[in-house]
């Protein structure tokens, strides 16, 4: 890619946003061209097509859809997308899931330079754009159970489905994710992070070491432990225990 110019288009529908970003670019930023700006997913879609960008600015809430519904509009994703988001929990957790870059209302320009230095860090942007084309996919299925989970490694992006997860054990900053093939991924994320990106996906932390997945569990009898397999098992804290006992009986009732 030729980082001489670097060209993007912004998307929202916020005019005060839409100003401050394409000035903070203008200013900072000489080796990027704002192609154009637009003020809707549909003004959007119709600007990405003629002017086929490098890298997107997307809000995630418009008034007329999310960026996520106008991007599915799209048959194919040939650029980079930096969201822009207010802080949204359920906005930034699903950026967060799928491993995509965002920054956060109002514009911070450190944040700013960070995003554009990461930009321009990934030569390949292929895994990039298959995150973005994993995350549509998650969206649009309504089986949790098949959503796949994406995590930056030393070694690229871990693409993992939920349901081949068993459990998750946590070792300071780091943790051990578990699988059904029987292998186990170390990854630099701690059992706090991963159990906010997998809350209400049906992933439970039973103890402070260790997080497990509803779907396989074998066994409980109000005890201790938890039996996954024939060979796994892992214990429930007894601050746990009562709360756990609560969140497994909604889950089998909603399954």
């Amino acid at each position: 890619m030729n980082f001489d110019k670097i060209r993007c288009l912004i998307i929202d529908d916020d005019p005060f946003i839409l100003e401050l970003l394409q000035d903070k670019l203008d200013q900072y930023f000489p080796d990027i061209i704002v192609l154009s700006t637009a003020s809707s997913g549909k003004e959007g879609l119709q600007k990405i097509k003629e002017l086929n960008p490098e890298l997107l600015f997307l809000d995630v809430e418009m008034a007329d859809m999310t960026g996520f519904e106008m991007l599915s509009q799209l048959s194919d994703i040939n650029f980079q997308t930096i969201f822009i988001t207010s802080y949204s929990h359920y906005a930034i957790k699903a950026i967060r899931f799928n491993a995509l870059d965002y920054l956060l209302k109002p514009i911070d320009l450190g944040e700013l330079k960070k995003a554009i230095k990461r930009f321009k860090t990934q030569t390949n942007t292929r895994p990039q754009q298959e995150n973005l084309s994993l995350a549509l996919k998650n969206m649009a299925n309504k089986n949790v159970s098949n959503h796949m989970l994406i995590l930056k490694t030393q070694d690229g992006d871990l693409r993992l489905a939920l349901k081949d997860i068993i459990h998750i054990e946590g070792d300071r900053n780091y943790s051990y994710i578990y699988l059904k093939n029987g292998t186990k991924k170390l990854v630099t994320k701690t059992l706090i992070e991963l159990e906010e990106l997998l809350d209400s996906k049906g992933f439970y932390r039973c103890h402070k070491s260790h997080i497990l997945n509803a779907e396989h569990i074998t066994t409980y009898t109000n005890g201790n432990l938890v039996q996954l397999s024939e060979t796994i098992s892992i214990p429930v804290s007894r601050r746990k225990k009562k709360p756990f006992i609560k969140w497994f009986q909604s889950y089998q009732d909603s399954n």
